[in-house]
């Protein structure tokens, strides 16, 4: 059972009261998020509200700073002993919030269930594919295989949670195998993990309450290895709505908000507010279904979209530059890759795709489309720092074009539902680096759709190109950093030139608190409530 007061689960009015915009001594903090998470479980969806909320409950092997470096979490030391063959050591003397002692056999565990979890969206096991075998030498140090070499199985470990084998119904021996698991037990739904009594971990909060919809609590943990957070208690409010979350935060209500949007941060600052912003890791990019025909929102018997020239006038027809000065005021940078240099894999003298209407009109004509035709673009309007007016904006340069465009919008749940069912022949939407390098993007979105090989988990494109796949594989499987960083510029170039993908912009990344308040910008964009200071 997770120690968890009457205090933490209910905030009295007079404390309520007391963390104003004007005064933050009081030991709760109230946090106004852009985009609720979807679960409390760690290994249903790798999304980025769910893996912040995740890093308050459930701690990694190995933890990344805000700039995605990696530290210590629940491993200490990591190091390859051979090419295909890791030992990692665990943190002695950690608990888990129930008390329970972290041992190896929960790492084994967490391994073994990530693949088990139902109707993942965006599955984990895009992380645990290399790992052949995992064994523990003692209860704090385990050895890890591999098929083939996997240098970058640190970045990988860092991606995940550790959760309780105990709590999750496991066996007292837990036995990882690559076709399958023993000791088990019946892994648990994720539902089972919204129950306070469930949701186990070793992090620095515990929950207290997830009501959808409505508000996440969470508790300080008292029994947590590393340095206690300063508060006791944090907060979380869905204000999916930017008008409302600025708001609450002017008002108090909140003390500090996600994405205020970009044509309120003067007005912010001038009202005595701190303004954290930096580069991140995310690209907004337009996904074209390039599966058989027919495909939803397109009239006719053949795809357009399987055309490499439609494509390219599409991506040619976005000026990149107007969404950034106009909506965006400033806060984002034109993409021509799915990630910004200079990080792993990234080609740093590749320029943002450029604005050109009247060669995208030459392409349409070569393709046979001189009249254009219609297309349907589906978009979250809650997600994405302002996602709907970017997919409008889209939709008016599309049709400048000859492609008549309709923006269908609508809340983030009920996209992803639709996207998953590939009801979209073409959608917006954002994917952010979780490993900080290029294989993380091309891995998931962009290579072919493989549950074997754990790759094109998120490719809801039906994009498909074997040469991509194939150096993707090889990188992954390449220990020398300057071969595999070749060999992921390479893959990229060749996505990026057959627009595979339409990367629109990287997102600059923005809070807003409370005076008094300091938060560093991540560049995997979490909000960390357990990241956030009072200012010296």
């Amino acid at each position: 059972m997770p120690r968890t007061s009457s205090k933490a689960l209910f905030l009295s009015a007079s404390a309520a009261l007391a963390l104003t915009a004007g005064a933050v001594g009081a030991d709760t903090l109230r946090i106004g998020l852009a985009s609720e998470p979807t679960s409390v479980d760690p290994h249903y969806h790798n999304l980025g509200p769910n893996n912040a909320l995740a890093r308050h409950i459930f701690t990694p092997l190995i933890a990344q700073d805000a700039n995605q470096l990696l530290e210590p979490g629940l491993a200490t030391e990591w190091e390859a002993i051979d090419d295909t063959t890791w030992r990692i050591t665990l943190r002695e003397g950690v608990t888990f919030s129930n008390g329970d002692a972290f041992t190896a056999r929960d790492v084994i565990y967490t391994v073994c269930r990530i693949p088990l979890v139902p109707d993942a969206p965006s599955p984990f096991t895009l992380y645990t594919r290399a790992i052949a075998g995992l064994e523990a030498e003692d209860d704090h140090t385990l050895i890890v295989t591999t098929d083939g070499p996997a240098p970058l199985l640190p970045n990988q470990l860092s991606t995940f949670g550790i959760i309780s084998a105990s709590v999750s119904g496991a066996e007292d021996e837990v036995t990882f195998g690559m076709d399958g698991c023993t000791g088990v037990g019946d892994a648990p739904a994720s539902a089972e993990f919204n129950d306070p009594n469930f949701a186990i971990g070793t992090g620095p909060y515990t929950l207290g309450a997830y009501i959808r919809g409505e508000e996440l609590r969470l508790s300080r943990n008292e029994n947590f290895f590393g340095d206690a957070p300063q508060w006791d208690e944090i907060v979380m409010r869905p204000l999916t709505n930017s008008g409302a979350r600025v708001a609450a935060l002017l008002a108090g209500d909140v003390h500090m908000i996600e994405n205020p949007p970009t044509q309120d941060i003067a007005r912010i600052e001038g009202d005595g507010f701190t303004i954290s912003s930096g580069l991140s890791n995310r690209v907004i990019y337009i996904a074209l279904d390039q599966g058989d025909a027919p495909t939803p929102g397109i009239d006719g018997d053949t795809n357009p979209l399987q055309d490499a020239r439609v494509r390219e006038a599409l991506a040619l027809s976005i000026d990149r530059e107007a969404i950034r000065e106009r909506l965006m005021l400033g806060l984002s940078e034109p993409a021509g890759e799915l990630l910004p240099a200079p990080m792993f894999g990234t080609n740093p003298d590749r320029p943002a795709i450029p604005y050109n209407p009247d060669r995208a009109r030459e392409l349409l004509a070569e393709a046979g489309y001189e009249d254009g035709f219609s297309i349907v673009l589906g978009t979250p309007n809650d997600r994405y720092i302002n996602d709907g007016p970017i997919s409008q904006a889209v939709a008016q340069m599309w049709t400048q074009v000859g492609v008549q465009t309709e923006v269908d919008a609508k809340t983030f749940s009920a996209f992803i539902a639709d996207r998953n069912g590939f009801n979209f022949s073409a959608f917006l939407a954002g994917w952010g680096a979780g490993t900080g390098e290029m294989s993380s993007p091309l891995g998931a979105l962009v290579a072919t759709r493989d549950p074997d090989r754990s790759l094109g988990g998120t490719n809801l494109a039906r994009h498909s190109n074997t040469e991509i796949d194939d150096l993707l594989v090889e990188a992954l499987q390449t220990v020398d950093d300057g071969e595999r960083e070749r060999l992921l510029r390479e893959a990229s170039t060749i996505a990026m030139d057959t627009f595979a993908i339409v990367p629109i912009h990287y997102e600059l990344t923005t809070w807003a608190l409370a005076p008094g308040l300091e938060y560093e910008a991540r560049a995997d964009q979490y909000t960390l409530g357990s990241a956030v200071v009072r200012a010296d």
